[in-house]
């Protein structure tokens, strides 16, 4: 299991970014994906980052915003979200699969999420 950081408070049009990392599991041999859930919602595919050459893929709703990266030095993921809104309020899930997509149900582990909440 990961352990996600980063979430937290933040106005509209402001910054946060989210690390997800776990030691004794190295993330860098896994595509890590990026999901997110608000209530009363499903769950929403993000974004992810790919294994080998760090390839990105990112939702719609997201992109030019949102930015995934990883230190595989610190075995650790990133996602860098700038110009926040209102309906980017959701826990954020970060979790480990071996093939690159944003079908759910291809991650195996999964982190337990952190809060992130777009307010004034």
């Amino acid at each position: 299991q990961f352990v996600e950081s980063g979430g937290g408070l933040v106005q509209p049009g402001g910054s946060l970014r989210l690390s997800c990392a776990e030691s004794g599991f190295t993330l860098n041999y896994y595509v890590i994906g990026w999901f997110r859930q608000a209530p009363g919602k499903e769950r929403e595919g993000v974004g992810y980052i790919g294994r080998i050459y760090g390839n990105t893929y990112y939702a719609d709703s997201v992109k030019g915003r949102f930015t995934i990266s990883r230190d595989n030095a610190k075995s650790t993921v990133y996602l860098q979200m700038n110009s926040l809104n209102t309906e980017d309020t959701a826990v954020y899930y970060c979790a480990a699969g071996s093939l690159a997509t944003m079908r759910a149900s291809a991650y195996s582990t999964w982190g337990q999420g952190t809060q992130v909440t777009v307010s004034s």
